[in-house]
């Protein structure tokens, strides 16, 4: 799908933001190309999010441009990435020129809880920034193979949580019942607490905007079985939320 075809499914899903979550392509389109897609979010009623990974100040700034030219008030980011694994001090120190530059143009970055990195690292960093546009991108299923709780992470971040990724997860057992596969699963049918959750961070009382994703499971059938499944879950997941509100 393109860009625009995902903004129209988007919103026909009754959503009202759309992620452009690690989507390399964004990063090398030009001024003209940018303008499409915010007039094609804008036609569907959409506001846009911008997505990437890395905390490098050229890589964060150029980002800020993008969503300065989308419109977008929140980019979301991961502080690794397979060339640069800075630590919290290292972190800190690169952060903070960059996210005075995003303040100044009225932008928030959010980090995500993710296994590479432990929570209580990831939040001293916030607070070593001390910005109140530097916060956190909620996903506590991520945290689990780091062996972290998700009721622990949602504590750990609730009150400096600006975007929340919302999927559900799942262990199942191995053929043979030798281990585990610990994978997606569909939202309310998994062990996510996602009312847990939404009464720890309050995201309609703060603005805070949760985003649907999914770690869906390869299909033995091939691509238009996961496809199909990716469709009903993203259905499923939509209507869940919508009703909860």
């Amino acid at each position: 799908m393109t860009l625009e075809e995902m903004f129209a499914d988007t919103r026909a899903l009754g959503g009202e933001v759309f992620q452009i979550c690690d989507y390399p392509p964004l990063a090398g389109y030009d001024r003209a190309r940018l303008a499409e897609v915010r007039a094609a979010a804008d036609e569907a009623g959409l506001r846009l999010e911008v997505g990437t990974r890395g905390i490098r100040p050229a890589h964060l700034l150029r980002h800020l441009e993008i969503a300065h030219a989308l419109g977008a008030t929140l980019v979301r980011s991961m502080l690794h990435t397979p060339d640069h694994r800075p630590g919290p001090a290292e972190a800190a120190d690169l952060l903070r020129p960059t996210v005075a530059a995003y303040a100044d143009q009225g932008v928030t970055l959010g980090l995500e809880t993710y296994e590479q990195v432990a929570t209580r690292d990831l939040m001293s960093v916030v607070h070593a920034v001390d910005d109140p546009h530097l916060g956190v991108v909620l996903d506590p299923g991520n945290c689990v193979a780091r062996l972290e709780h998700p009721a622990d992470v949602v504590a750990a971040t609730a009150e400096r949580t600006v975007n929340i990724h919302v999927k559900d997860f799942a262990f199942t057992r191995r053929d043979g019942w030798v281990g585990f596969t610990y994978a997606g699963a569909p939202l309310g049918e998994g062990l996510l607490d996602h009312a847990a959750t939404v009464a720890a961070v309050r995201p309609a009382e703060r603005g805070v905007n949760q985003i649907v994703e999914h770690w869906l499971p390869w299909q033995d059938e091939g691509f238009d079985a996961t496809a199909r499944l990716e469709d009903r879950w993203t259905r499923h997941s939509m209507t869940t939320l919508l009703r909860s509100e």
